[in-house]
């Protein structure tokens, strides 16, 4: 994941039009097939150590010096004496990186990051117990294949977001249904096709193929073995010819859809409000075959050096104040149910779908390929995240 949010302003209050489909929402909580190192979580919660490290996404740990209105953090630190140091991560591969270097306490993880963390011992399980406000987190979000292992938590989920289809109301005619906007039909729109800039992109043409090649028998698109991948990947490669650009920074995807460079392509819901509140005629939705999507986990450091006011860290930035504020600056439906009461935009978890388990059931979450099949499947091996890295390199020519 390349997520490079610099500053996201009050969230527009337009609700886009949405359009949910059908699609298999099975989710096998631990058909991962790993087997992490055996650490135990901690029982109690001790004296805070004065400090913490943090590594984040642009947006999740605000202080007020970006923004003085924009301030999650000062609260925290009187209230827990624990300061706050943390350090922007551009992508998950960076994230993997540092959290390896044992000099950072917790990382909001996204789930194309997690699995490597707990698979290598980098990332602790956690004591939810430990973490009063979780009990009111929405249950989408708990134990998912993510964010645990055999019904252990390795996290504490912070918020969720799908990635959408967004088209130019008046240069996309009819209006698309499905993903075949960007892959089968992309030639239509030639050099103004938009698409997401990450290895992990490759699961978006993996559940396109999955309904449009059934003969494919794609079940998860993060479980792909050799033949699903190669489809997936010459997918892509197709694609490239009609793309104009690979965005991963969203203020230069608000900028080609307000000039008109791009027309059509992937996007979240928080570019889609911003886009949209810039004059820009656009419109996003959940095609026909479904949508992936990323749901970020604060994961404790197997090596934290404080690890008590991590804990306390991860209890605040899910408390129902909190959550609604970096949900609301960010873009993204919040963990917490509460949080929906204290937003400042009245209808924000109505626009960005908090409450609506349904809508997520349509939503194949970011996870780590591996090479044994997250979709259960033992008589094949999967292509690893490695691979896919190296296969991006080669769709982008």
């Amino acid at each position: 994941m390349n997520r490079s949010v610099t500053a996201v302003a009050a969230v527009g209050v337009l609700l886009l039009a949405t359009a949910c489909g059908s699609s298999d929402s099975s989710d096998p909580a631990s058909a991962t097939g790993l087997n992490p190192p055996d650490l135990k979580a901690q029982s109690k919660l001790g004296k805070s150590e004065g400090q913490v490290n943090l590594i984040a996404w642009a947006g999740y740990v605000e202080d007020g010096s970006n923004d003085p209105k924009v301030d999650w953090v000062s609260d925290f630190e009187k209230q827990t004496g624990c300061k706050v140091n943390s350090k922007t991560a551009a992508s998950s591969d960076e994230m993997v990186k540092l959290m390896k270097t044992g000099d950072y306490d917790a990382v909001s993880a996204s789930g194309d990051a997690s699995l490597r963390l707990i698979a290598s011992g980098d990332a602790a399980p956690v004591n939810t117990g430990l973490v009063p406000n979780y009990k009111d987190v929405f249950s989408g979000l708990k134990k998912k294949d993510w964010n645990s292992v055999d019904g252990q938590m390795y996290g504490i989920p912070h918020g969720r977001g799908a990635n959408l289809l967004m088209y130019n109301t008046e240069k996309v005619k009819p209006a698309p249904t499905s993903w075949s906007a960007v892959f089968e039909d992309a030639s239509r729109h030639k050099g103004k096709v938009t698409a997401y800039d990450s290895p992990i992109y490759i699961a978006d043409a993996a559940l396109y193929l999955k309904s449009a090649r059934p003969e494919l028998k794609i079940k998860d698109p993060y479980a792909l073995d050799q033949k699903q991948f190669d489809a997936a990947v010459s997918l892509l490669k197709k694609q490239n010819a009609n793309v104009g650009e690979y965005w991963s920074d969203y203020l230069k995807e608000i900028s080609a859809f307000k000039s008109g460079d791009s027309v059509v392509g992937t996007t979240w819901q928080v570019i889609a409000n911003l886009t949209a509140d810039e004059g820009a005629k656009v419109k996003a939705f959940v095609p026909d075959e479904g949508s992936t999507g990323w749901s970020d986990t604060w994961m404790l450091s197997a090596k934290a050096k404080h690890p008590n006011c991590a804990y306390r860290w991860m209890d605040w930035i899910i408390s129902p104040k909190a959550n609604a504020q970096v949900a609301e600056y960010f873009g993204e439906a919040p963990a917490n149910a509460k949080a929906c009461e204290e937003t400042s935009v009245k209808n924000f978890c109505d626009t960005f779908h908090a409450k609506d388990e349904a809508y997520w059931k349509n939503i194949a979450f970011w996870n780590t390929p591996i090479e044994q099949c997250l979709d259960g499947r033992t008589d094949v091996k999967c292509v690893p995240y490695a691979k896919w890295v190296q296969a991006w390199t080669e769709i982008k020519g």
